[in-house]
């Protein structure tokens, strides 16, 4: 009888295969910002374009309907299906599927970022600090163990706001914060990339780790704004294209 052995780790490099309606989503996102749908232009009808991107039509309502949700497009039943204005009638699924086109990113795009940023992450900081210091301080800790690299940083500061956020004890800030979460997975490593961005984490974690020793919710909040500011300098050293 013969004996077959496989390695338990050959898959965990292999990229999940897309979803016909997750290629299609991309292929027309793609054709709306470059112009092939202009805003405010109506896509073809049904069996057009479905033939044209060669899927069936169940795929392409698949789609359409995905892309209607996060405002690429409006769907009138019996009238042709309109291209929004996605800049001003887009969700935060615009703005993630924006963060894998960094050619389409205006000027503005990371300060208009920041700028959200800075408004919520000093209040659900203090809230946090305020409620539960001692889970802020146990998380923090891993700082000590953060391998040095750009992915390993991005993921630990995402999941340090995260905690952050539902330590607030407020789920309107962990819903948002959740509808940014693939925009920041996919920008973050760019920003780590420059080693003196890692440090100021560093010495952010260990500042905030302190002020939650001390449970200075006022000072976790100062902090807090402080670094989201001296971040932006950061941030305009970052090419993302």
């Amino acid at each position: 009888m013969t004996t077959y052995q496989h390695n338990s780790d050959i898959t965990h490099n292999w990229q999940k295969v897309k979803k016909p309606a997750e290629v299609t989503e991309t292929r027309l996102i793609e054709a709306i910002l470059e112009g092939f749908f202009p805003v405010n232009s109506y896509l073809p009808g049904e069996r057009e374009l479905a033939d044209a991107l060669g899927v069936t039509r169940p795929t392409l309502r698949e789609t359409l309907q995905r892309m209607e949700r996060d405002g690429w497009i409006e769907i009138n039943h019996g009238k042709p299906t309109r291209v929004r204005d996605y800049w001003k009638e887009g969700s935060l699924g615009v703005l993630n599927a924006l963060a894998c086109h960094p050619n389409f990113l205006p000027d503005n795009f990371i300060p208009n970022l920041l700028t959200v940023r800075l408004a919520m992450a000093p209040t659900y900081t203090a809230m946090a600090v305020e409620k539960a210091p001692e889970e802020i301080i146990h998380l923090l800790e891993r700082r000590h163990h953060l391998p040095d690299d750009p992915q390993s940083f991005a993921q630990f500061d995402w999941q340090v706001h995260h905690v952050l956020t539902r330590l607030s004890e407020n789920p309107v800030f962990v819903m948002i914060l959740n509808g940014f979460q693939d925009l920041y997975l996919h920008l973050a490593p760019f920003y780590f990339a420059i080693p003196a961005a890692r440090q100021h984490s560093i010495n952010y974690y260990q500042d905030l780790s302190h002020a939650a020793f001390q449970r200075d919710q006022n000072q976790a909040k100062k902090l807090t704004e402080k670094v989201m500011r001296e971040s932006m300098s950061f941030w305009l050293q970052v090419n993302i294209t």
